[in-house]
């Protein structure tokens, strides 16, 4: 399987939803488990096929991260420097068109959250910044025409 990159905050966020899932999730749906076993015939009992349901959910989340966190390339991108876009970067954007002004932060699809201005290398503006440099136009198609940014700043913090 392929590397990918994440940042330490990211890393430390996959590792923090790992050990939740392992030290919280599991044990409680463990003990639910049994709670619903309590209540006899297994055959028509609710709850006991809802918290196996969970139970094969949480397993399932578990071996997803776990194999995510092995395939994990930390970049700490407080070592990164640059005058081009690359993963890590924060870049402040001015919209062509309606002068609207925005700042990204280059990210791996797991940390990616548009509502906090994390947007995946992988994704239509993230690919598109890749590269580019200060002062650099950039046309980006999205799902709902084309938007043109101009690149103010790029930063590593």
């Amino acid at each position: 399987m392929d590397k990918f990159q994440i940042t330490t905050e990211g890393y430390q966020k996959l590792k923090a939803e790992i050990d939740n899932l392992k030290n919280v999730e599991r044990p409680k749906v463990i003990k639910q488990i049994a709670e619903a076993r309590e209540h006899g015939d297994l055959k028509e009992n609710a709850e006991y096929h809802s918290a196996k349901d969970k139970q094969g959910f949480i397993e399932a989340q578990i071996a997803d991260l776990e194999k995510k966190f092995s395939r994990a390339e930390v970049i700490d991108v407080s070592k990164i420097s640059g005058d081009k876009v690359q993963f890590g970067a924060t870049v402040r954007l001015e919209n062509l068109d309606s002068e609207k002004k925005v700042t990204y932060k280059i990210v791996s699809e797991f940390e990616a959250n548009i509502d906090d201005g994390l947007i995946s290398s992988t994704a239509p503006v993230g690919r598109a910044l890749i590269g580019k440099r200060i002062g650099d136009e950039v046309e980006i198609k999205i799902p709902n025409g084309i938007i043109n940014y101009e690149i103010l700043e790029i930063k590593f913090v």
